[in-house]
């Protein structure tokens, strides 16, 4: 396992979601702190706000993405170019690992929103048990 995964993972089973952990590995290459890679990220988790959409691991992926490669004030329009090329090839690069790359397929029809589903996620940050869209994501 990279250092990155590892720092994800840990990040994970300490209870931050996908996304929040996936940016919080990347934070310092980007020069964010901790506190702010954590908060930028919450509202992406359980595909976006529980909605089950886009996994966090993926979402969280794009935005490191986005810091390495995007277009910023004084950059001209091929690092959008760049950038929007990277991000389908992990969004492909992901979905031909794990069959997809929506939350709620990836957690076989687990309902977030619902009480029951938010337990699941809580056992699986309390038991170390892997999360669908945390395999290296």
């Amino acid at each position: 396992m990279s250092i990155k995964a590892r720092f994800a993972t840990e990040k994970f089973l300490s209870g931050y979601n996908c996304a929040q952990s996936i940016l919080y590995a990347f934070r310092e290459e980007s020069g964010l702190s901790e506190e702010i890679a954590l908060k930028i990220e919450c509202g992406l988790g359980a595909g976006m706000g529980r909605k089950e959409e886009v996994c966090g691991a993926v979402t969280g992926g794009v935005l490191v993405l986005g810091m390495r490669y995007g277009r910023g004030a004084k950059d001209d329009k091929s690092n959008t170019e760049l950038t929007y090329n990277q991000t389908r090839k992990l969004m492909d690069n992901f979905a031909e690992k794990h069959g997809t790359y929506i939350c709620r397929q990836l957690l076989n029809g687990c309902e977030l929103t619902a009480e029951e589903g938010q337990k699941l996620v809580s056992g699986i940050h309390r038991h170390s048990i892997d999360c669908p869209c945390q395999n290296d994501g």
